[in-house]
């Protein structure tokens, strides 16, 4: 009676083992078909990307800063433009001849003194005395020079035919040598000073083109470029004068560009598509169908998103990868997503 039982638990445990082994062999089975299969399947995948083509333009190189509008200055051919002007002498001023905006002439007077020793009625009437005793003989010339003198220290007149700008001075105000009283300016005769870092000035030469990025913008051409840097900030002082009717006026302060390069009709790439590795060297990836590779290229100038380059081969028009060039293989599988395509499948887009 007790043999049984033992048969029973024997057969039981012999079918068990033979059940494990069957499923540890179909495991392995599965598994070496999985392995075998995906080595079959195994693809290239296609870098998403977004192209664009070379072109043909035209491209600039600058040297930029900002400039103030002020009186141009003398030069050989004709005096300053103007500028403030101060009392001759101290005193007070008896009367103001002109107000702010009015056109006066060379020669005008602007503002009348009194003195301590004298007004400015006097003098004028002593000038008139002496230049008739003179006629007449009967003074000298030195005590007619001498009237003309004291007149001309109490009187304040413009230099140049222009505009009243300024006019500080108010009947009763107190001056002396060094008090601003106007200012007269000739409008039309106008330029723009910068201060541009010696670094950059280097480049500069006059009859530069110089873009003042105004509203309407101004073009005119670079006058003077200081031999000497100004010691306080390493600055060069540069000057262009203006068209007579650029509209701008004395004391704007303007943002401006100089041209120091221009490159007409050169290969320009997109500068998105010009990737620059560690090593200084860069390249562009040309686009030929449905791949594209690595094209060593050299780089010039850099304006408005374009950047001047020279390749083996490379022509307007040639489309080369934009977004996406970055880190981009030697060759690789591509697909623009800009374009339509019929190759939806196994894409990875590039970072």
């Amino acid at each position: 009676m007790k043999l049984k039982p033992i048969l029973i638990a024997g057969v039981m445990v012999l079918c068990a083992g033979a059940a494990i082994f069957g499923l540890a062999k179909l495991h392995t089975g599965s598994s070496g078909d999985d392995e075998g299969t995906g080595s079959d399947e195994k693809t290239t995948p296609v870098i998403t990307v977004e192209t664009g083509a070379l072109q043909r333009t035209t491209l600039h190189s600058y040297v930029s800063g900002y400039g103030t509008v002020e009186p141009a200055p003398a030069t050989a051919d004709e005096p300053a433009a103007g500028g403030t002007l101060s009392s001759p002498s101290a005193g007070v001023v008896a009367k103001v001849d002109v107000i702010v905006g009015q056109p006066v002439k060379q020669g005008d007077v602007l503002v009348e003194l009194n003195s301590g020793t004298t007004s400015f009625a006097y003098a004028e009437a002593e000038v008139e005395r002496q230049k008739k005793l003179f006629a007449n003989q009967n003074t000298s010339l030195k005590n007619l020079q001498d009237a003309e003198a004291q007149f001309a220290a109490l009187r304040i007149v413009s230099p140049v035919s222009g505009t009243v700008t300024r006019l500080p001075a108010k009947p009763g105000m107190a001056v002396d040598a060094n008090t601003v009283v106007a200012e007269v300016i000739d409008l039309s005769r106008l330029a723009v000073s910068a201060q541009i870092p010696a670094a950059d000035a280097k480049a500069l030469r006059t009859n530069e083109e110089v873009q003042l990025s105004t509203t309407p913008p101004v073009t005119t051409s670079l006058s003077f470029v200081s031999p000497a840097v100004e010691a306080n900030d390493g600055t060069v002082l540069t000057r262009a004068r203006l068209p007579a009717d650029s509209g701008l006026r004395p004391g704007q302060f303007v943002p401006l560009k100089i041209v120091t390069a221009v490159r007409s009709n050169c290969l320009a790439a997109p500068a998105e598509s010009v990737v620059t590795g560690q090593d200084g060297k860069s390249f562009v990836a040309l686009v030929k169908g449905d791949e594209a590779a690595q094209v060593p290229v050299t780089t010039g100038l850099r304006e408005n998103g374009w950047v001047e380059i020279e390749g083996k081969d490379l022509k307007a028009g040639d489309p080369i990868v934009t977004v996406g060039a970055y880190g981009f293989p030697e060759k690789a599988k591509i697909r623009a997503a800009n374009a339509p395509t019929d190759e939806p499948t196994n894409s990875v887009t590039a970072q």
